[in-house]
């Protein structure tokens, strides 16, 4: 059986082909097995707060994390996409118990909305297409536009997301081309703001409840202004109480059990 590639090195397998990144030829190291009493905190349960970078999926992140901690009880509150950055709860030992509690509290983001086209994947996974015209776009209109999502919505996933269809992620069969037929699902837009207007490029503050697609915000945003939008950069900034400024990086977990990673 072939050995499961991440997503962060399908990406880097797209740089290498693409001729923007030369192949190194990976090292394998020998594991050193964690210092035991450096590593019972973490057997016993920690809740870790990740500044997750790009181009990583969620599970790449805890997979890695795995694998420096040596420990199997581990899990993450809340996925990222891939092209997002920011804020990820990540639990051990104990504390994978509160993994629902954390996942069902409100979340905080920012991010670039770019309007005049769209994308499949309504962010930029996929390539921009079905590029229209923005110079009927007023500040006025973009401003009024966030009333219309804001409070108690119904909101379409994006068709490229995570959720299942009996068994099967709705991106998977996306992939295959196959029609999949979507669902809106309830949820609230808390606060959306504004924080700047450089046409084509709107950045916001979204304050939401859990189940929501920003994807599919910037996505019904470009729809509402009738020019087409996705999302081209978002960053999660909040999770509840827990903030992207109390967060640290793989290398500070691994200092903490005396391990060196690349």
């Amino acid at each position: 059986m072939a050995k499961k590639t991440t997503y962060r090195e399908r990406f880097t397998n797209k740089l290498i082909e693409a001729g923007e990144m030369q192949a190194e030829k990976p090292v394998r190291k020998e594991r050193v097995p964690v210092d035991a009493a450096l590593q019972l905190p973490f057997v016993e349960g920690k809740v870790l707060l990740i500044d997750k970078p790009l181009h990583w999926t969620s599970f790449d992140m805890v997979r890695k994390l795995r694998g420096i901690l040596q420990i199997k009880k581990i899990g993450h509150a809340g996925t990222l996409d891939p092209l997002a950055t920011g804020l990820l709860i990540v639990c051990t030992g104990k504390f994978t118990k509160k993994i629902n509690e954390y996942m069902a509290q409100q979340k905080e983001y920012t991010g670039t909305i770019t309007l005049g086209a769209v994308t499949p994947t309504y962010d930029l996974e996929s390539l921009p297409e079905q590029h229209q015209s923005i110079d009927h776009i007023t500040n006025e209109a973009i401003y009024a536009v966030t009333k219309q999502f804001t409070g108690a919505i119904n909101q379409f996933p994006p068709i490229y997301s995570a959720i299942k269809k009996e068994g099967v992620a709705l991106y998977e069969l996306a992939r295959r081309g196959e029609t999949v037929e979507l669902s809106a699902r309830p949820i609230t837009i808390y606060q959306f703001e504004i924080t700047n207007i450089a046409l084509p490029s709107i950045k916001f503050k979204v304050v939401c409840s859990t189940g929501t697609y920003i994807r599919s915000l910037a996505h019904d945003v470009g729809q509402a202004l009738g020019c087409g939008g996705y999302l081209s950069s978002l960053r999660r900034t909040k999770i509840g109480e827990f903030t992207v400024e109390d967060a640290i990086d793989l290398n500070s977990i691994a200092r903490e059990v005396g391990v060196v990673i690349d």
